[in-house]
């Protein structure tokens, strides 16, 4: 899960004579990054009004209808099997042998983060689709949201109704900045671990960011800082905890203070801390390798459980480099 490219030593010098000031100490590296992060927040803002309504939800279709033994969103990419009968083998179409396989994969649950919404994950979306996910729902929660552990409470019912409605026991989550500390408190503290299989955060403040002060006017903000309430919650113990974390936290994210603080640290979780090189805070649900790395996160089969007192210290020596 590594992609190098190298810079070239001879650039770095030429750019330190060219650029003035505070900016001569810039790297090539960094300057592309901020360069990306700009196309990114640009494309992003052009996006933004198409997910502001919550996606539509499918609805289930009578038995023996044509759309029982097909499922739209897996050509499309945009939707979901809607029909339980198609997966648990019950109802009257039980012994038609010429249904579809059951998708032996959890459906995928993708959370944005603050101040935003679902429309972030297009690309990554498209990139789960056409690698094989059939069941991939994008969640919108308001941006007027003030507490993460009622959005935790709101997210625990949507995975409800999801878990229900596609006849699976469990879902992967993916996680953008705050939508991942949202899903990290469902899995930890109200007993999400029954129902996520595996959890990826992106650029998620685990450990809370001391970035933007003058942020701190908003009551979600405070509660991504260190030392707040929730995050003392989250170092509380969680010996049973069954879900499988894997945060990638990059070391050009403009939004993370320090830059760790992205890792999760915690000696009862079973983690993977996944080091993102050459891209800044809004390209990780964007760019193209991280999206394979996200691939394959949820793609590794479930491993035995290991002690508690080995699972903290899960492989960081992967990474993904990209510039």
């Amino acid at each position: 899960m590594k992609v190098t490219r190298a810079v070239s030593p001879l650039l770095l010098p030429l750019c330190q004579r060219l650029l003035p000031g505070r900016l001569a100490g810039l790297s090539l590296t960094l300057l592309k990054a901020t360069a990306l992060e700009i196309a990114i927040l640009a494309g992003h803002l052009l996006l933004y009004p198409t997910g502001i309504t919550p996606e539509r939800r499918p609805t289930p279709t009578p038995p023996g209808t044509p759309t029982d033994l097909t499922d739209t969103g897996s050509r499309t990419g945009k939707g979901t099997h809607t029909d339980a009968d198609s997966r648990t083998g019950t109802g009257s179409g039980a012994s038609d042998t010429t249904r579809l396989p059951t998708p032996t994969r959890p459906p995928v649950v993708l959370l944005h983060g603050f101040i935003d919404n679902r429309s972030v994950f297009v690309m990554l979306r498209r990139s789960l689709a056409q690698h094989g996910r059939q069941q991939i729902e994008s969640l919108n929660y308001s941006p007027l949201t003030c507490d993460i552990r009622t959005a935790a409470e709101l997210l625990g019912r949507h995975i409800e109704e999801i878990c229900e409605r596609t006849g699976r026991p469990e879902v992967d989550i993916v996680g953008h900045s705050l939508g991942g500390l949202i899903a990290r408190y469902y899995v930890q503290c109200l007993g999400g671990d029954v129902r996520v299989r595996t959890l990826v955060t992106l650029g998620t403040p685990h450990s809370g960011t001391r970035v933007v002060p003058l942020m701190n006017a908003h009551p979600i903000v405070r509660q991504m800082r260190p030392g707040s309430g929730v995050l003392d919650e989250l170092c509380q113990p969680a010996p049973h905890c069954r879900t499988r974390f894997v945060s990638f936290w990059s070391d050009l994210d403009q939004l993370m203070d320090p830059l760790e603080t992205a890792c999760i640290e915690h000696p009862d979780l079973l983690v993977q801390n996944v080091r993102v090189s050459g891209i800044g805070h809004l390209a990780l649900p964007v760019h193209p390798a991280v999206a394979a790395g996200i691939r394959q996160a949820l793609d590794v089969e479930e491993t035995a459980a290991r002690p508690a007192a080995a699972r903290a210290d899960t492989a960081r020596a992967d990474g993904v480099t990209v510039a």
